[in-house]
């Protein structure tokens, strides 16, 4: 198999047009949230595209899950992560060499980058061979690396920067300092006088004394003195340094496109590995889903809203998990009960699960099985326009006449509290219309509502339910069960609006 990317497979043809503007509905899923934590400390790998750009085909998801397989086994991990940090030290080198003045300076440290660059593919290699990774992706860098490392050209680049490292280490020179002026010459056959004056002043030694470190600064950029000291001994050393200049002038592209590719690529299983050990430690779980293009039955057990899930641990709170299946004809879950109850979380939950196992990458739950969806729809409560002159019935209407418009039988469309600025009637009304147009598209969909009615239009519909502690109803369990709807949504979220509330009566009696 040839290696062109450890994102996907296949050839430079078949790569993916990455996403540089995240897709309309992360705000409302709060994936932007999860991808910032993810590609935060990174950002010098731009890894927003990868995570912004779900895939359309089972095996490209497959070959990306194989390879974040091998990532998160502790040895395969340490030797990328190994490699990464030696191509962080390659770029900075590089980038100081760039900015460096004087020449021969310059292709010193043009060398150095060289030799990081050399080692970290040749160790990266050799690592990857005794690993024996099992996935497609690695499995083929390996081969592309033994390749390239067999090369003549990459073995003449080994060979000349250690050549270069040595003839430079072998230059031997003396300073000769009279008043302002230095003369510098080769090394003469000069006498080492220290044993004679350690001797001399050991009479004046009165005991053992602690040792004295003095740290002075070490620029990397010469001064005008010390570099007319290097001219001078460029001059004494004429082939060496001719060869310096040259090396740095014939390896300018030194880098392989692909291995620079890799390098930037694997940081992007990397950053998920990470996030899901900081779960890990909350004893939250992760696990590769099913994800199937010929079936609409989909289930997760214990799953979570990760980005909620992420706030929560940072703050040492508890996380709750929820498990929810649609089977055979079923299509839409019809979410009521009472407000903060878990609903909307619920709603995030279920897009985040089908866009992230559509990155091919584990989801939040114990196991899971989702569709490969074409596009995600949503429709989340927004403020008021001043720019449209829009009502909000009327922006409601708009956005769910386009959503409607542009799903196909392969969307997934997650709708949150639609229509509540109108009448019950005319909510029932229009919920109904809506949720009939997606029930003959066939496209999943999670509808959380007030209205009960739209639980029972037919059997793709699921009615399901946040639930309250019995004995205290006024305590939340943020567990969302499938259970007819109860008739009080609609009630409390009455309550609510005209401050009737059991809460709001006791205050107003109280004052």
């Amino acid at each position: 198999m040839s290696f062109f990317s450890i994102l996907h497979p296949g050839s430079a043809d078949g790569l993916p047009h990455y996403l540089a503007r995240e897709p309309d509905y992360f705000r409302d899923l709060n994936l932007d949230q999860i991808v910032a934590t993810l590609t935060a400390g990174r950002d010098a790998y731009d890894l927003k595209p990868f995570f912004q750009t779900p895939l359309d085909a089972l095996d490209a998801i497959a070959y990306r899950q194989e390879v974040m397989r091998d990532v998160a086994r502790r040895s395969t991990g340490d030797l990328v992560r190994a490699f990464g940090a030696r191509m962080v030290r390659m770029r900075e080198t590089a980038t100081l060499a760039a900015k460096l003045h004087y020449r021969y300076q310059k292709a010193r440290w043009f060398a150095d980058a060289v030799e990081i660059y050399c080692e970290a593919t040749q160790d990266l290699c050799d690592g990857l061979a005794a690993d024996r990774p099992a996935s497609r992706g690695l499995n083929a860098l390996l081969g592309y690396l033994q390749s390239i490392t067999a090369s003549p050209p990459f073995r003449s680049l080994v060979k000349e920067a250690r050549l270069l490292k040595a003839g430079l280490a072998a230059v031997r020179y003396d300073l000769l300092i009279r008043d302002a002026s230095i003369a510098v010459r080769r090394r003469g056959p000069e006498a080492d006088y220290t044993e004679d004056v350690e001797e001399t002043f050991q009479r004046f030694r009165v005991g053992d004394v602690s040792a004295q470190a003095f740290k002075l600064p070490d620029y990397a950029e010469m001064n005008h003195i010390e570099a007319g000291i290097l001219d001078r001994v460029a001059l004494l050393y004429p082939k060496m340094f001719h060869e310096l200049l040259a090396y740095a002038e014939r390896n300018a592209d030194y880098a392989d496109a692909r291995i620079l590719a890799f390098d930037r690529e694997i940081q992007f299983y990397l950053a998920y590995v990470d996030q899901m050990e900081r779960m890990a430690v909350a004893g939250l779980p992760f696990c590769y889903p099913e994800v199937l293009s010929d079936s609409k039955s989909v289930r997760c057990e214990e799953t979570f809203d990760l980005a909620l899930a992420i706030k929560l641990v940072g703050e040492n709170q508890p996380i709750v998990g929820n498990d929810f299946h649609l089977d055979g004809a079923e299509r839409i879950f019809v979410v009521s009960g009472p407000n903060q109850g878990g609903k909307t979380t619920f709603a995030r939950a279920f897009g985040q699960l089908h866009f992230l196992a559509s990155l091919g990458c584990p989801v939040p739950g114990k196991a899971a099985q989702v569709f490969l969806f074409d596009r995600i729809f949503t429709h989340f409560e927004r403020e008021e326009s001043i720019h449209d002159l829009r009502g909000k019935l009327q922006d409601d209407l708009v956005r769910m006449h386009d959503i409607l418009r542009d799903a196909t039988p392969r969307s997934v469309v997650i709708m949150n509290e639609i229509f509540t600025s109108t009448a019950l009637r005319d909510a029932i009304i229009l919920g109904r219309k809506v949720l009939r147009k997606i029930i003959d598209l066939d496209a999943l969909c999670v509808c959380v509502t007030f209205i009960d009615e739209l639980a029972t239009l037919g059997q793709k519909t699921v009615s399901a339910a946040s639930t309250v502690v019995p004995r205290d109803p006024a305590s939340r369990t943020y567990k969302i069960v499938r259970k007819p709807p109860d008739g009080r949504a609609y009630a409390v979220a009455i309550a609510q609006k005209y401050h009737l509330t059991y809460v709001d009566i006791r205050e107003r009696l109280a004052s």
